[in-house]
């Protein structure tokens, strides 16, 4: 099974009253029009995920990340059995420093939302499975098989690996 390599990554602030709030963007172009995402896209070639997460964020939304302030938070595979060719193994960060404010760009109006009350309805089905560990402070090692419609989840198994 081969997997395009992705990136996403998720900026994240302390708001008044201990609220913490992540950064996320409505999709105006391409794979996921329509829907509320984090900021992220395909790792070229000859770049590191890290080197990927930043440029992504850059072009998505303006915000400049340094590689340096990148928490590694796991991995989500992406498995899409009646298109393969969707099939993606992504690579999450998260960060608390940055540059810049958020703007809008031709690919993702960005917008900030409390983590407790995630727009999950306007969001990929599958985010419910593992953002929100994520955005706690976690990390996730994860299989996320998708139904025929491409869009509700099938299963999602964490995966236990050892060195």
């Amino acid at each position: 099974m081969t997997s395009t390599p992705v990136t996403l990554c998720f900026l994240l602030r302390d708001r008044p009253g201990g609220r913490t709030e992540v950064l996320l963007g409505l999709k105006k172009t391409g794979f996921g029009r329509g829907k509320i995402v984090g900021l992220g896209g395909h790792v070229e070639p000859g770049e590191s995920h890290a080197e990927a997460a930043c440029r992504e964020v850059q072009e998505e939304s303006g915000v400049i990340v340094l590689e340096r302030d990148l928490r590694p938070a796991g991995v989500v595979e992406f498995v899409f059995p009646h298109r393969p060719e969707w099939n993606m193994h992504t690579t999450l960060f998260t960060t608390r420093r940055w540059q810049g404010e958020p703007a809008e760009s031709p690919e993702i109006d960005p917008e900030w939302f409390d983590v407790l009350s995630l727009p999950v309805d306007r969001m990929w089905q599958d985010a419910d499975h593992w953002l929100p560990p994520v955005l706690e402070g976690g990390t996730v090692d994860i299989v996320v098989t998708l139904n025929a419609d491409n869009e509700t989840v099938a299963s999602s198994v964490s995966v236990l690996r050892t060195l």
